[in-house]
């Protein structure tokens, strides 16, 4: 009995790890080579006139990352659009979503438009509000405001072309954090609202005490999205900005597009993927950190 037993176990965890491996060895070729490869071609002099006989230059690449102006512009960008991204994101989602949550007519209709531009390209959104945020003789609000009698506004311009990244960002995905914050509000008991109304809170001290700290599960899941893929933002500044006008809008990503492989400089662009990876996995410690603390106030 206990063979067969010990047979019929093995051989369950024997297929499991059969159905498991095709995964891995994905994972180990798409991720892990990648990966290793990169630092590999970073610390050597790898770019298009040292193809073949290319060298080990040790971390001066490294040290060529952290001199250059432009890219120590572009790193400070991609924290400025995360951060951003993330508290308004949020900022905004939170009360649209308790709003939602409420039993009001049209409630359905107002969840689907609110998510709808989440489920086009950045790149498309990118191109749409280049058009309509554009300069004078081709933007559609300054056209307006030149037939109203009104100065155009630079818009993507280098004062103020990060800030309407960021707008337009935020405005194609607050709908996507408004459904993690509806799915999270439906799991807080109704009952204990009851009881708080019971009691004599009113609708801003249930949020405080209640609402707010039973929301921790999807505020981690879209800080965390939020912050790695804001420090990862490509596609819509190359649709808006290209990364200018000069290097204002520049971003990690774009930068490393720019002066690694558009130059021709691959070696540096592996050293500036590295880096980047230690940033992003830096700022998600951090904020994994700040999360775990706030569980265990809450709790």
């Amino acid at each position: 009995m206990h063979k067969k037993l010990f047979s019929r176990t093995f051989k369950e965890k024997l297929l499991i790890e059969a159905l498991l491996l095709p995964a891995l060895i994905l994972y180990v070729l798409f991720v892990v080579v990648p990966f290793f490869s990169t630092f590999y071609f970073s610390i050597t002099n790898y770019n298009r006139f040292h193809v073949i006989d290319y060298v080990i230059v040790g971390f001066r690449n490294y040290l060529t990352v952290l001199k250059m102006a432009e890219l120590r512009l572009a790193l400070l960008n991609s924290i400025k659009y995360a951060f951003f991204m993330t508290f308004f994101q949020s900022l905004i989602a939170i009360p649209l979503a308790v709003l939602l949550n409420r039993k009001i007519k049209g409630s359905n209709f107002f969840r689907a438009a609110f998510f709808l531009p989440a489920m086009f390209s950045p790149l498309v959104m990118g191109f749409l509000w280049q058009v309509i945020l554009g300069p004078s003789d081709t933007g559609l609000i300054n056209q307006l405001l030149l037939k109203i009698g009104l100065n155009p506004i630079g818009f993507l311009s280098s004062k103020n072309g990060f800030a309407s990244i960021i707008f337009t960002q935020v405005w194609q995905w607050v709908g996507w954090a408004v459904v993690i914050y509806l799915a999270n509000l439906q799991t807080i008991p109704e009952d204990m609202i009851e009881a708080a109304k019971i009691d004599g809170a009113d609708s801003l001290q249930i949020f405080r005490r209640i609402t707010l700290p039973l929301l921790y599960p999807g505020v981690t899941v879209v800080t965390i999205s939020s912050l790695i893929g804001g420090l990862k933002v490509f596609d819509i500044v190359h649709a808006m900005t290209g990364g200018g006008p000069g290097y204002s809008t520049q971003t990690i990503i774009s930068a490393m597009i720019q002066f690694g492989f558009n130059d021709g400089n691959y070696s540096l662009a592996a050293a500036f993927g590295v880096v980047f990876f230690l940033i992003v996995m830096l700022f998600t410690l951090i904020l994994l950190g700040l999360l775990k603390k706030w569980e265990r106030e809450v709790s």
